[in-house]
């Protein structure tokens, strides 16, 4: 009787435990929830390679945008719990979204399995090169005598550019103008162009610019400054409570097998030890700094604190 129970076990057990000794057996899909060129699809597409060498199998890239990152990020909450699509992604989806949108269609803590935090990066706020705004006391003894006049672009209303806006607002006790864009693509653009002074934009989607001098630095948003451009001063080093970076991390949807995510948890870490790949992320503006892997549901639920603070100050709401 008890050798029947043993084999009864050992075949409910059998199949689990195959699968994950041989996963993966095809290619891997990571979803990016946002456009082509976002922080986090340059970075997906710096660690997709080197991550399907160690896990021996291709990690391909598949952008998803719309609704801020909802979408992307709902269509994996809703995927197969096999490890064969997962999410990289920003904080404005899992820490900003879910207190914005009156609606985003997951629990980004319920739904998700935070596997890796991969690193952080600043906004900066930029201007054109011929803009009188050089620093940061010209914005705002600018914004302190035109109120409501100085306009700042972002990707729409409630994304981290708007947010930090928000902050130095608060902060400063100005009143810059939010001009909200379909994307931080075209605001750039129009800052590049002159039709607007100001906007956020994460490091790395305009250092190319600010290296080349079509975009003058003003001020990046982190707590300290960023070793790929140190010459750019920090928000805090004036307003020491304006802080907001923009993180991204490695999810897969919760249910799946706790040795493929395991798996996937080591195989990300072995990733983010190669030396060419950290040289790549750094030289895009990327604070590499690890959080442990025990740290993480907590460090999400403290970031959606934080977020939800914010939004309820900006009034930005979403349906």
């Amino acid at each position: 009787m008890r050798k029947n129970i043993f084999y009864f076990l050992l075949f409910l057990l059998a199949p689990t435990d195959v699968f994950s000794q041989t996963y993966p057996s095809r290619p891997i899909t990571m979803i990016v929830p946002h456009a082509v060129a976002g922080t986090n699809d340059i970075v997906g597409r710096l660690i997709a390679p080197p991550l399907g060498e160690i896990l021996g199998e291709s990690v391909l890239i598949e952008n998803r945008p719309g609704a801020a990152g909802n979408i992307g990020t709902q269509s994996l909450s809703r995927a197969a719990k096999d490890g064969y699509t997962l999410l990289l992604t920003i904080n404005s989806t899992h820490a900003i979204n879910p207190s914005l949108y009156k609606n985003a269609g997951f629990d980004p803590v319920l739904d998700f399995i935070f596997l890796s935090y991969i690193g952080a990066t600043p906004y900066v706020l930029v201007t054109h090169p011929n803009s009188p705004y050089k620093t940061l006391a010209d914005v705002v003894a600018a914004a302190k005598k035109k109120p409501g006049e100085i306009g700042y672009g972002s990707g729409g209303s409630g994304t981290l550019n708007h947010l930090l806006g928000v902050m130095l607002n608060m902060s400063a006790n100005i009143d810059l103008l939010h001009i909200p864009y379909k994307g931080a693509s075209p605001a750039i653009n129009d800052v590049l162009g002159g039709q607007i002074p100001l906007a956020f934009a994460s490091l790395p989607s305009v250092l190319g610019f600010i290296k080349s001098g079509k975009l003058h630095p003003i001020v990046i948003s982190s707590s300290k400054r960023s070793p790929s451009a140190p010459e750019i001063p920090t928000m805090a080093e004036t307003y020491p409570d304006c802080i907001g970076e923009v993180w991204v991390g490695f999810f897969a949807p919760s249910g799946i097998n706790p040795m493929i995510a395991k798996k996937l948890q080591d195989s990300m870490s072995k990733t983010m030890l190669k030396t060419e790949l950290r040289d790549k992320l750094i030289a895009q503006g990327l604070d590499l700094t690890p959080l442990s892997t025990t740290n993480l549901s907590v460090y999400l639920k403290d970031e959606l604190v934080k977020w939800a603070k914010i939004i309820k100050s900006s009034g930005a709401t979403v349906d």
